[in-house]
């Protein structure tokens, strides 16, 4: 079987490529090529970083469709959900111009034999265009390069840390009032591990400095540069993770618990906002450290910060959790699933 893959980056190391297809096929020994839409495939991959308009229009071989993001939620009246494909067509980032990419994202399911996404919430949204629809979460182990917490007595100031890409970095915004009214009793740090430099329009365009994103929070947040190598420890040597989300936002309450995982892998104990992911994977683990209102996120935090035993049994069982029911072998079956949907 020829397979053409279409990444989020040629050189295959962002997450959404070797967290995802490129880490399963490594693992069961699948070759593949970068998709060109000129050649011939009896199999291609498309991530959400290709060209859909390109890809609904490929006239050969089967299209599995890697759907991790929420697009089919956005409601009509969002009003960047209206431009985005005006934008995507105008930056060169589609060949031919589809005024509703929502619309256009709707078609390639269709199109595909087999869709993958992250949530029940996604699953739900795309059976309407394919019924073969699968929920695969992001395989973590290659990064976690052994930095697990094993410390958990407090700094003074208590350290927060929150990680992300800088396009997410608005979710902060929730975040600083909370922050400002529990340092009026207990001293905190906010470390933020981010990229220094991002861009403000489809990841390409507007450059903008991290620093300068962060120059109107009250509170005093510490800028840590993300880097493979280090960014684990850095999150390690702080007390508590917190993964703040806006939920009057449907892409961003679409998000699968993948980050709240990642720190419990880490052995992180984690506040979070009461999204339907993060809310289901915290009653797995008994954690009761989601959170729908401000007061809930301050008597939360609060708690972790007052109680040493508290951080650390929340701690244990979120990676409990992690590595019993979200391990790579479960990972690995089931994009095993996928395949076997689509060659049987």
């Amino acid at each position: 079987m020829k397979i053409g893959y279409v990444p989020c980056s040629t050189s295959l190391e962002l997450p959404g490529d070797r967290r995802r297809f490129v880490f399963y096929a490594q693992q069961r020994g699948i070759a593949f090529e970068i998709a060109d839409p000129a050649k011939k495939y009896d199999l291609v991959i498309l991530t959400e970083c290709a060209d859909l308009s390109v890809w609904l229009r490929y006239p050969h071989g089967k299209i599995v469709f890697d759907l991790i993001d929420s697009y089919l939620a956005i409601p009509t009246s969002d009003l960047k959900g209206t431009f985005r494909g005006l934008a995507k067509y105008l930056w060169r980032q589609t060949r031919y111009l589809h005024l509703d990419y929502q619309k256009l994202v709707g078609q390639v399911c269709e199109k595909a034999v087999a869709v993958i996404c992250s949530t029940q919430e996604q699953a739900k949204d795309i059976s309407a265009f394919c019924s073969n629809t699968h929920i695969v979460l992001d395989a973590h182990q290659m990064v976690l390069r052994g930095a697990i917490k094993a410390d958990y007595s407090a700094h003074t100031p208590f350290r927060i840390v929150w990680e992300g890409l800088p396009h997410t970095l608005g979710a902060l915004d929730l975040l600083d009032p909370i922050l400002e009214k529990i340092s009026q009793k207990y001293p905190l740090e906010l470390h933020v591990v981010t990229d220094l430099v991002s861009h403000r329009f489809l990841g390409t365009h507007g450059k903008i400095q991290t620093q300068k994103r962060l120059s109107h929070f009250k509170n005093k947040i510490i800028l840590h540069e993300w880097r493979e190598a280090t960014w684990a420890e850095t999150i390690t040597r702080c007390d508590l993770a917190v993964i703040p989300i806006s939920m009057t936002d449907p892409f961003a309450t679409g998000k699968p618990e993948n980050k709240l995982l990642l720190f419990w892998r880490l052995g992180m104990p984690v506040v979070a906002s009461a999204t339907p992911a993060y809310k289901r994977a915290m009653l797995l683990a008994d954690v009761d450290m989601y959170c729908s209102t401000l007061d809930e996120w301050i008597n939360k935090i609060i708690a972790c910060i007052e109680s040493q035993a508290y951080r650390k049994e929340m701690a244990i069982r979120g990676n409990a959790v992690a590595l019993r029911n979200y391990s790579e072998e479960n990972t690995l079956i089931a994009w095993d699933q996928v395949f076997e949907s689509i060659l049987t």
